[in-house]
């Protein structure tokens, strides 16, 4: 489908929203305020035909790769038209949340034809069990050749949640993967296991000598960090090269941070959400030896892909954090000092009423935006 000749929404000054979200910098929490610099941009439709599409990537030559949940891989050209499904795909665990997630494009793609990608694992032996994963493989044409898993989460459990998925491609050629603590608590602090961690890995699929657990008998090698709960947004700082992730709280607690090599984020023994029950969590907010978020909502907005704004399309927001709300339906701006959070500003709170599944800057500097539905868009921000 062509691009839409018309706008759905523009936005001249967008007002903050009143539930702004929040940082424990300080004695307490506190709103973080509306940012100064505003642009005037505009919300447009730029494909549609997608089924719960998950994750999105730009190809070197102007096209997409979209992922949708169901199994499915799709082109989507420079003009908004989405392609058959893309042929090779492994079999995935399409229940619940799993399914086929996040993607990147290998750095030598141009030369390469490599991608990554994150999906659930169904157990070959027990349908009802799965696990994320994360395979490479080459595109050739409409079709995946030479698939390689390089990871498996373990262990594979008969759960439908909390699979994570995001795949990032650091700038020493290594990969990042998230990972969902499947619903299981107190497997995030376990670092026998691959439940609610940050994955580092080699572009061959081994872990890394200077990972903070190699050579230790009761951890896991590929294990970056640990003890978070399900870790949906991930994206590289432009400047310093540093990953920055988000994670779902329960009910409140949607958390970034910048995971460090060997840190415990403390889920659940720490939150600033509380259960669905009403009931608290852990001990608290806070406790020695357990790594604070950068910044937390409260309430949750069920944060869901993120992206670094690093076009010139948008000046104003050169250096800003984007991300996405499954909950509410926009696109959040959080203006950056360093790694502090010192205003936000909400994107088409009104306008998209859809979940907002992936956030990503095009090579032409505007927004694509991910929508998760039956219906699936990819709608854009541009300048008016």
């Amino acid at each position: 489908m062509k691009p839409s000749t018309f706008a759905l929404a523009v936005v001249a000054l967008l007002a903050p929203s009143a539930c702004a979200a929040q940082r424990p910098q300080g004695p307490a929490a506190h709103d973080a305020p509306a940012p100064p610099a505003k642009a005037a941009v505009v919300l447009e439709e730029f494909a549609t035909g997608l089924e719960f599409p998950w994750g999105l990537a730009f190809l070197p030559d102007g096209r997409a790769l979209v992922t949708e949940r169901a199994g499915r891989l799709r082109f989507v050209d420079p003009q908004g038209k989405v392609s058959a499904p893309i042929g090779g795909v492994p079999a995935v665990f399409d229940e619940g949340q799993g399914g086929l997630l996040g993607l990147a494009i290998d750095p030598d793609f141009a030369s390469n034809g490599l991608i990554y990608f994150a999906f659930a694992e169904p157990d070959p032996k027990d349908a009802r069990l799965a696990g994320t994963a994360l395979a490479r493989a080459r595109l050739d044409g409409d079709r995946l050749t030479d698939v390689d898993i390089l990871f498996r989460q373990t262990p594979k459990l008969n759960s439908g949640l909390h699979f994570g998925g995001r795949v990032v491609v650091a700038k020493d050629g290594t990969l990042f993967l998230t990972t969902g603590e499947r619903y299981r608590r107190d497997r995030a602090q376990e670092l026998t296991g691959h439940l609610g961690k940050v994955i580092r890995i080699t572009r061959e699929g081994g872990a890394p000598p200077d990972n903070p657990f190699v050579g230790r008998n009761d951890a896991r090698p590929e294990i970056w960090s640990y003890g978070h709960r399900n870790l949906q947004g991930a994206a590289l700082h432009p400047e310093t090269g540093a990953l920055w992730t988000h994670e779902h709280g329960a009910q409140g607690g949607d958390e970034i941070n910048i995971p460090q090599a060997g840190k415990n984020y403390g889920w659940p023994i720490i939150t600033y959400g509380i259960d669905y029950s009403g009931l608290p969590i852990g001990e608290g907010a806070a406790k020695d030896g357990l790594a604070q978020p950068l910044y937390y909502w409260n309430p949750s907005i069920a944060p869901s892909g993120m992206a670094f704004y690093d076009g010139a399309a948008i000046p104003q927001w050169q250096g800003d954090l984007l991300v996405g709300s499954l909950k509410f339906g926009f696109v959040e701006r959080l203006d950056l000092d360093g790694d502090k959070v010192i205003g936000s500003e909400r994107l088409f709170e009104a306008e998209i009423q859809d979940r907002v599944r992936d956030v990503v800057i095009g090579p032409d500097g505007w927004v694509y935006v991910l929508t998760d539905n039956p219906d699936g868009r990819i709608l854009r921000i541009r300048p008016r």
